[in-house]
């Protein structure tokens, strides 16, 4: 199951909406793995960003980032995840895949060279820019 999805990453057509919210959770949880320090906080705002982008109760969202773990585990890099929902989302949409990752990032009150270093990788790949990056840092770090 996972390898074809893996392969649908890279087929030229773009994803349909179940693989782009797959590639979307696994990228979460790539992000929150990156410091080798997978928190209950980080799982916590993972599924409360799937719920809130996708409308999806508790279970719906543990229920997909329990299979996006799965997944980020097995999948070789980031860049198929990337490239997947830059393909299938517009700009915007893809500054607010920042500002989540941003809001998984400091779920655990922290940030490690490793996530940073991911973050800045991430964006690139996504085509969002420093500044907006950045914004979408703040707007993360921002009370709710």
């Amino acid at each position: 199951m996972f390898a074809d999805f893996l392969r649908r990453l890279t087929a030229p057509d773009p994803l349909p909406d179940t693989d782009a919210r797959l590639a979307l959770a696994a990228l979460l949880v790539r992000i929150a793995r990156a410091d080798n320090s997978y928190q209950s906080a980080e799982i916590a705002q993972i599924d409360r960003v799937l719920s809130r982008r996708y409308g999806f109760d508790a279970a719906a969202a543990a229920a997909l980032r329990a299979e996006a773990e799965t997944l980020e585990a097995e999948a070789p890099d980031t860049v198929r995840f990337t490239r997947a929902i830059k393909e299938a989302v517009p700009y915007d949409d893809r500054v607010g895949v920042i500002e989540a990752m941003w809001s998984v990032v400091l779920a655990d009150g922290g940030r490690a060279d490793e996530e940073n270093a991911l973050m800045r990788l991430a964006a690139s790949l996504l085509g969002v820019s420093d500044p907006d990056s950045a914004l979408a840092r703040q707007r993360a770090a921002a009370p709710e």
